[in-house]
């Protein structure tokens, strides 16, 4: 099947791409033809995704990278430019989360939340945008989540950081798009993840979040891409700023 999109010429950065969300974008950026640069923590999880990009005549380089290391995103960005010569797509959606109450959470917790989530995401999009204004063109995709508008018990850092990174996404799109760049977020729902795991492996709670779910289901890596895909696109040459929900109905609830 010919996919939808076509990136052919073009180069994307993701982060977080060794799992879950992040893992399938890559995977499916890659098959719609783009060069694609795997970021994350952890080598041995990108290595595998680059594996099956490669496997399928796609191209990847997996950097391993710790996005709170300034040091580490120059790395990142000038690897992108020396393998593939120009970055066209950020997708920033690695995150950190703590599932603790405000009266239990450390403070080192949250500061984690907002530095991977919030100021990680300002610092490697700053450095990726100059690339961009060289080239005229580029889309930066933030991913939050339905948690920065709905507060959540036990996930409070989570919930103020994406809030911020919402608001963060709104700024960039305003500075930047005289530029030729389009600052665009989406926010999933609940998403069944190794991330969210702790959550949705209990079935009784699983049942309850459902229930919670006008769709009647959680949510699957899958079913986040085809927004990415679109905001990434020619099709969204003319959207910047803006949040698109992909939750199963769970904001009009």
């Amino acid at each position: 099947m010919k996919p939808v999109f076509n990136f052919s010429g073009k180069t994307a950065i993701v982060t977080g791409a060794g799992r879950g969300i992040g893992r399938v974008i890559a995977l499916s950026l890659a098959q719609a033809g783009a060069n694609v640069v795997l970021c994350s923590r952890t080598k041995a999880e990108i290595d595998a995704v680059a594996g099956e990009i490669s496997g399928n005549g796609g191209k990847a380089l997996a950097v391993a990278t710790d996005l709170t290391v300034h040091e580490q995103l120059e790395n990142l960005v000038d690897a992108t430019i020396k393998e593939f010569g120009r970055v066209d797509i950020l997708v920033n959606n690695a995150a950190r989360s703590f599932l603790r109450g405000l009266l239990d959470l450390r403070e080192d917790g949250w500061d984690k939340c907002f530095n991977t989530n919030v100021k990680a995401v300002w610092l490697l999009s700053r450095l990726v945008a100059r690339k961009m204004m060289e080239q005229k063109s580029g889309k930066i995709i933030n991913i939050t989540t339905v948690g920065a508008e709905k507060a959540e018990v036990g996930m409070a850092a989570y919930g103020c950081s994406k809030a911020a990174l919402k608001h963060l996404t709104r700024c960039m799109a305003r500075e930047w798009a005289q530029f030729g760049i389009n600052v665009n977020a989406v926010a999933p729902g609940f998403t069944r993840t190794d991330f969210s795991r702790p959550i949705w492996s209990n079935p009784d709670v699983e049942k309850l979040i459902c229930q919670a779910i006008p769709k009647g289901k959680i949510g699957e890596p899958e079913d986040v891409v085809g927004a990415v895909l679109f905001l990434a696109s020619g099709a969204a040459d003319y959207i910047t700023g803006e949040t698109i929900y992909v939750d199963g109905g769970t904001m009009t609830a």
